[in-house]
């Protein structure tokens, strides 16, 4: 009998090494496909890495085709906290189908909880994961510097308490204005803004797409960097090189 495993909000796996794993998560689903995609027998129409992944595809991560997830009989979902809802992951487990459910708040609890999903999968321990633990044991770091994160407008959202961005920001000598925020992606006014005391404001290309055009425009007292979203947000392969690709960018 295969041990039971324990996913980031306690739910045990104790059967044996899955082989059709669907993937609602698209950093999961790189991490996945990098170490091993023929593990994969389906992925999100958001799954966009890497590149050329030939998978079905089942929907939305806030909307997927649970139907279609279980018409490809996978042996484990993977899901995240954040990103699907927990009405489709129960829905999931009604119907007989085991879902690990991921929640990372800081950098070494992403690395933490794909070690353990590697483990369940037969896949430990993969060279892309061996280095993202190494170059995050001292990653390159800008001098301190205040900032503020938009992750979307029309309300501005801004990234607050608790969040794995944060944490990679921190890292790297980025203190986020809002981390002590009693909510974890607090919305502001629209004139606030204005008002926030920041050197630096950090716009990611995702979940909402800003651009030179669109963002900056409202927070005049701040430099605007654009970085990427998938170095920041995502937790897999991206973290070798976020710390120093992020770097460069937010350097300018």
């Amino acid at each position: 009998m295969t041990p039971a495993r324990l996913d980031d909000r306690g739910t045990p796996y104790g059967g044996a090494a899955p082989r059709r794993v669907v993937s609602l998560v698209p950093s999961l689903t790189e991490a996945i496909a990098v170490t091993d995609a023929t593990l994969l027998a389906g992925v999100t129409d958001w799954c966009t890495h890497p590149a050329g992944l030939d998978v079905p595809r089942v929907g939305g991560t806030k909307w997927p085709d649970l139907a279609r997830v279980l018409a490809l009989a996978p042996d484990l979902v993977v899901a995240n906290a954040e990103e699907n809802r927990d009405s489709d992951v129960d829905a999931l487990r009604a119907a007989g189908v085991p879902v690990w459910v991921t929640a990372p708040a800081t950098v070494d609890g992403a690395l933490d909880s794909l070690g353990r999903l590697l483990q369940v999968l037969d896949r430990p321990d993969p060279d892309w994961l061996v280095r993202a633990r190494s170059v995050w044991t001292d990653p390159p770091r800008l001098p301190d510097v205040r900032a503020v994160v938009p992750i979307w407008r029309r309300p501005w959202m801004v990234l607050g308490r608790d969040t794995f961005a944060g944490d990679v920001l921190a890292r790297l000598g980025v203190c986020n204005v809002f981390a002590g925020h009693a909510e974890r992606y607090p919305e502001l006014g629209r004139d606030d803004p204005v008002g926030v005391p920041a050197e630096l404001v950090v716009f990611p290309d995702e979940p909402y797409a800003f651009t030179p055009a669109d963002g900056p425009e409202a927070w005049p007292q701040a430099r605007p960097v654009f970085v990427s979203g998938r170095l920041l947000t995502w937790y897999g392969p991206s973290l070798v090189d976020a710390p120093t690709v992020l770097v460069a960018q937010l350097a300018g």
